[in-house]
């Protein structure tokens, strides 16, 4: 079969046209933005990409286009390909019949920490000899790559509540049809497409109704948000876990190092390199999806102590002068929040300088602002970017927004230029702070700059 994928150079395109290519299809893929790393990664794997959506690329006569959901009707591409009456579908309903069927899903919802908590489970699964395959968010370290076909029946995949495509304004998990679901947490996100946490309840009790009766459900005991999914009825095998869960995590040894209950029974001490109280939860949630497979918490716990993490998920970019700069994924106020704790418990009083570019759709929108301050309390000093032009531009005053934070005597300070956000940082930051850089986007390759800003003091 022949895919030619429209978006493909998106992080779920682009692991879905690996995996095509991997099962033996052949894969051509357009795109507005073709630019390394993902344009290398995919003509390594000889899949021809084509800059722009002219309408020619019908000329091609795949057997079918696949649509990614950030594209819409105007498009000039979509627009020839409706005219001709030509074969389209989504990404998550092609995955759904050509990759996932008759294999044992293990997905992972919640609206934080659905690209770790997948990568861990990956990884477990992988330690314990089950070769699995996986379609992941992010760039797991321990694999060098986002997605792999497998060679065991299992396969893990990262399940976003967001839309699935133009024409199918279901959430891309409902596709997926799993036998073992996490369901981490579930908070407001994606305004764009969600009018209220109601709506996002909708979309999770969706998925709920696609878990067979033997199938499992790993649920996060803290959030009254998936007690009330749950009320709406289920039908499948159910383990929580934090408080009140049947897995719960025990003695907190250090940071890094803390103990697994089940039924509050010992299962062992994990150590790993991973910060923070939500990093617990998502490894915790790992175990337990792992044991419905068959892995026992022994064999997860040993091999959480050789997990490495995922690429911008604290990731070290460099220090300069000992001065530690990280880049995180974290863009919501939960998020931000968790991240800043974790970074916090490990580094002690060196102070955090946090970075922060406020651009998801939801940010954008000022639907969750009003959380933002709060977040950031722990960081000692903030700097916070938001664009005046362009599509990434703030429809709200992030200088105000800040103000209560401001008020309590903390250094915040917000730009619309990123020259004079690097120089703003370097200037003030000194040894052994730690920078945390903060954004679900490039952030204007802010990271390098600001190295090199730090390199030059």
């Amino acid at each position: 079969m022949h895919l030619h994928i429209l978006g493909i150079c998106g992080t779920f395109m682009g692991g879905l046209a690996l995996l095509a290519r991997a099962a033996g299809h052949k894969v051509t893929g357009c795109d507005a933005n073709v630019y390394p790393p993902m344009s290398t990664m995919l003509a390594e794997q000889g899949i021809s990409l084509i800059e722009g959506f002219d309408s020619a690329q019908l000329d091609l006569n795949p057997d079918i286009f696949v649509i990614g959901n950030a594209l819409s009707r105007g498009n000039p591409l979509i627009e020839a390909i409706l005219e001709k009456g030509a074969s389209y579908t989504s990404g998550p309903q092609w995955l759904a019949e050509h990759i996932l069927l008759n294999r044992w899903v293990l997905a992972v919802a919640g609206t934080h920490g659905k690209t770790t908590t997948s990568a861990l489970l990956a990884w477990i699964l992988e330690y314990a000899g089950m070769e699995p395959g996986f379609l992941i968010g992010g760039m797991p370290m321990n694999f060098g790559i986002s997605a792999r076909l497998g060679a065991s029946a299992f396969f893990v995949i990262e399940a976003d509540e967001y839309d699935t495509a133009f024409f199918d304004k279901r959430s891309k998990f409902v596709h997926y049809r799993p036998r073992t679901a996490i369901l981490n947490n579930l908070e407001f996100d994606h305004a764009d497409i969600f009018s209220d946490i109601t709506a996002i309840e909708t979309q999770f009790h969706h998925l709920v109704r696609t878990v067979p009766a033997s199938g499992r459900l790993i649920i996060n005991a803290s959030q009254l948000s998936l007690d009330r999914v749950l009320a709406r009825g289920c039908w499948s095998e159910q383990e929580r876990f934090t408080a009140n869960g049947q897995w719960q995590i025990g003695a907190l040894q250090n940071e890094n190092r803390f103990e697994i209950l089940f039924h509050g029974k010992h299962q062992g001490w994990v150590s790993n390199n991973l910060t923070g109280a939500h990093n617990r939860d998502n490894m915790l949630a790992a175990i337990a999806a792992a044991r419905h497979v068959g892995v026992p918490p022994s064999i997860s716990i040993k091999a959480l102590a050789s997990f490495k993490n995922v690429k911008r998920r604290m990731e070290i970019r460099g220090v300069v002068d000992d001065i530690t700069v990280y880049d995180d994924f974290a863009h919501h106020p939960t998020a931000i929040a968790a991240t800043i704790e974790g970074l916090r418990q490990k580094v002690g009083n060196r102070r955090i300088l946090a970075v922060l570019e406020p651009r998801s759709n939801t940010m954008k929108a000022g639907a969750i602002k009003a959380a933002l301050p709060q977040s950031l309390a722990q960081a000692d000093l903030v700097f916070a970017y938001a664009a005046t032009q362009g599509k990434h531009s703030l429809g709200w005053d992030l200088a105000a927004t800040l103000h209560p934070l401001s008020a309590t005597g903390k250094i915040v300070k917000t730009f619309n230029e990123l020259p004079t956000l690097i120089h703003e940082v370097a200037s003030l930051a000194r040894a052994e702070d730690h920078i945390l850089v903060m954004s679900n986007g490039d952030f204007g390759g802010v990271h390098e700059k600001l190295l090199a800003a730090l390199n030059t003091k």
